[in-house]
């Protein structure tokens, strides 16, 4: 099963969803923030107290990998790791092109709603 997702336009519905997430009871450990930009990504993660998607959960292999890959490719391969397919992947990083927020929520429960 693939890891719940959201995405969003502006910085702050993004925090907000965060935050209505962590009141739901989900572990920030679980809730990752994926941007077009690093540095944006970093800047709502910290805002949110959120994770950005990175070397945490994609291991020092695909890390290493990542240094040499277009950021497109980089983007794809960050939510693979997270859980998605290879054609979801893609799809995700078009969105991220579109200049949205994507928050991802894994191990999220069926009930799950933002």
């Amino acid at each position: 099963m693939e890891p719940f997702y959201k995405e969003y336009l502006n910085d702050d519905e993004a925090v907000t969803a965060v935050d209505r997430l962590k009141t739901q009871g989900i572990s920030e450990d679980n809730i990752f923030v994926v941007t077009h930009d690093k540095e944006r990504t970093n800047r709502v993660a910290d805002e949110a107290d959120a994770n950005p998607a990175g070397a945490k959960e994609q291991g020092i292999g695909a890390s290493i990998k990542n240094v040499f890959r277009k950021q497109g490719d980089e983007l794809r391969a960050k939510f693979q790791e997270l859980g998605y397919t290879e054609a979801k992947a893609e799809e995700l990083e078009e969105k991220l092109d579109d200049g949205k927020i994507i928050l991802v929520v894994k191990d999220a429960p069926a009930d799950l709603s933002l």
